[in-house]
């Protein structure tokens, strides 16, 4: 018989420490390095469209967002089991780490990647063709 599932604090700090590096990344990180290549007057701009599409999305993953990437029952969408996050129990876990942290993790890729593109739109339709 198997032994049950125990979580290893090694693992979850080092979960800890990866989400707050992507999380790092994303509003100093991208919204500075998209803001240094558009004009001065629209530095401000960029900034304030990476900090709202981050908190946007923080919030559309919290609600339905995870449950749908990693929800069980689904052939190709997750199932709204855990909207809102309402069915992860607070010592759940997801290999050796716990769920929350893995939604955290899951999440902070998720606010990077509309970071990403949120500053590839502006500067592709902002910037003058050379």
């Amino acid at each position: 018989m198997a032994a049950p599932a125990v979580a290893d604090k090694a693992d979850n700090a080092f979960m800890m420490i990866c989400t707050a590096l992507v999380l790092f990344m994303t509003i100093p990180g991208i919204a500075l390095f998209y803001g240094g290549l558009i004009r001065g007057k629209n530095v401000l701009s960029m900034l304030t469209q990476v900090i709202v599409t981050f908190g946007l999305v923080c919030v559309l993953w919290v609600i339905y967002g995870y449950t749908l990437a990693f929800g069980t029952g689904g052939s190709f969408f997750g199932s709204f089991d855990w909207v809102m996050l309402k069915n992860i129990e607070l010592k759940a876990l997801m290999g050796t780490f716990y769920q929350y942290i893995h939604v955290a993790f899951q999440g902070s890729f998720a606010c990077i990647t509309v970071g990403l593109i949120v500053g590839r739109w502006r500067n592709v339709f902002v910037s003058p063709r050379y």
